[in-house]
């Protein structure tokens, strides 16, 4: 073939025509630059390679990360995991042989990237967000992804919509917003947590969570400094109390002092909010994780006591009342799985009494199934989305859409093992939930989240609005 014939088949004169056009129309100081940049958007891109291995997650356990590339670049993604897994939700796949990682390594995982979705997404077009998901759970077969593994399609799910967005040549957030029809300028309101109990933490405190929520900030970078200098207050005020060994910190960074009650925690809350000057700006925010010690119809709140008497037992009209009191004497705006997940009837009783917002995790486990059910019998009035739950970034568009379609509020939320990976920040802002929920201002993956929030931000310029006072309706 001549070099003509070269040209011809492949129309090359044309394109690099336009290229040199459009840099002289640029007025660019590098035209080779700009042709050779001009030239790679021209070619349509296509998914070339994915490659997985296993990394450790902030816990020290085994989780899944993948490379895909395309002809734009590389695009890497690890997923994050939680402790336990729940029924409802989609299966993590894990090894199972207790002389490796005692059981927890994802090598299968792994292996069914490498070798079985890898060779039925190569050749696809990475905006198709859609498809390539689909061709995935049509792979897998199985209702909640226990051939493939979740987490491996998680993985592969998120890197492809990293792809997708380079091919757009645009920031991933907007991607995120275009798959999912909703707007991208808007930045949550996150949920710091500032002292971890339950199931996180080495502590004698039965809830999981005293979080707070920065809603009097203008800016999201200002929710930030609230969160931080209230965290450092804390930090001040437990050592004070309790001594420095009281500043030991639970797996979402929060810190954890050897306290029993719910008032005990909420009080120390409130002082170092009271240290801060921002107590009209800030509100409190709780997650019981009431399954963890729901024992038949009742509820042990000293299950993780040495000590205890045996007489701390309550009822589930007994938490109802202590919830009435707490959202009475504290400014508690949002209370998370305050009930067993299979106590329909308290969470639907609780939530009709219009206190606070009713956040559902275990309850929903992210489960559209589960959601629509919720929504229907009017049993909570906010989803805790937990991505890995779901296993694919079509299925949390279309689950966070159910949840603005019935008017609930939406918290995107980590796991107790995360990873340094960002996504969930470019999430919320992209699905304009409202609420983030990525623990506390201290430790890596943590913040990994929050500080990509701060970019975003700044990206946006003066386009961008933090919810604010209207962090449940964004």
């Amino acid at each position: 073939m001549s070099v003509q014939d070269y040209l011809d088949k492949h129309t090359l004169s044309r394109k690099i025509e336009d290229a040199v056009n459009a840099a002289v129309r640029a007025k660019t100081p590098d035209p080779v630059l700009f042709i050779s940049n001009h030239m790679r958007k021209a070619v349509p891109s296509v998914i070339t390679k994915v490659k997985a291995r296993q990394i450790l997650d902030s816990r020290g356990i085994p989780t899944v990360e993948v490379d895909l590339y395309t002809n734009k670049g590389m695009f890497r993604a690890s997923v994050p995991s939680g402790a336990p897994t729940g029924m409802y939700e989609a299966i993590e796949l894990r090894d199972g042989d207790k002389s490796t990682y005692l059981g927890n390594g994802v090598s299968k995982a792994v292996k069914n990237i490498n070798e079985k979705i890898s060779e039925a997404i190569v050749g696809m077009d990475p905006i198709l967000q859609n498809q390539i998901d689909q061709a995935m759970i049509d792979l897998d077969k199985t209702e909640k992804k226990g051939e493939l593994g979740a987490n491996a399609i998680l993985a592969v799910s998120i890197a492809a919509c990293r792809a997708g967005a380079a091919e757009k040549d645009v920031p991933l957030y907007k991607h995120i917003a275009e798959l999912s029809g909703r707007g991208s300028n808007v930045l949550p309101v996150p949920a710091f947590t500032l002292i971890s109990g339950g199931k996180h933490a080495g502590n004698n405190l039965a809830i999981r969570e005293i979080m707070i929520l920065p809603v009097g900030a203008q800016r999201f970078e200002e929710a930030m400094q609230m969160g931080s200098e209230t965290y450092h207050h804390l930090k001040a005020v437990i050592a004070e109390k309790y001594g420095a060994h009281g500043c030991n910190v639970g797996e979402d960074g929060g810190l954890a002092p050897d306290i029993t009650s719910f008032r005990e925690g909420l009080d120390l809350v409130m002082e170092a909010i009271g240290r801060t000057g921002y107590i009209d700006k800030l509100k409190i925010a709780v997650d019981i994780a009431a399954t963890d010690f729901c024992i038949g119809s009742k509820y042990d709140l000293d299950f993780k006591s040495p000590r205890k008497s045996g007489q701390n037992f309550k009822s589930g009209e007994d938490m109802i009342e202590i919830y009435k009191e707490l959202c009475r004497d504290y400014p508690i705006v949002s209370i998370e799985d305050p009930f067993d997940k299979e106590d329909w009837e308290q969470v639907k009783y609780f939530s009709g009494l219009g206190i606070c917002q009713v956040v559902g995790d275990d309850l929903l486990m992210s489960n559209p199934k589960r959601v629509e059910r919720a929504i229907q019998e009017h049993a909570c009035n906010a989803l805790l989305l937990k991505v890995n739950q779901v296993g694919s970034v079509t299925e949390a568009i279309e689950v966070v859409k159910m949840a603005k379609d019935g008017n609930w509020g939406v918290v995107i939320s980590q796991r107790s093992g995360e990873t340094d990976d960002s996504f969930l920040a470019d999430l919320s802002v992209g699905l304009g939930t409202g609420q983030i929920k990525a623990g506390a201002p201290c430790r890596g993956e943590r913040l990994a989240k929050y500080n990509q929030l701060i970019r975003i931000e700044e990206e946006i310029g003066d386009q961008a609005r933090y919810v604010g006072d209207d962090w449940r309706h964004s």
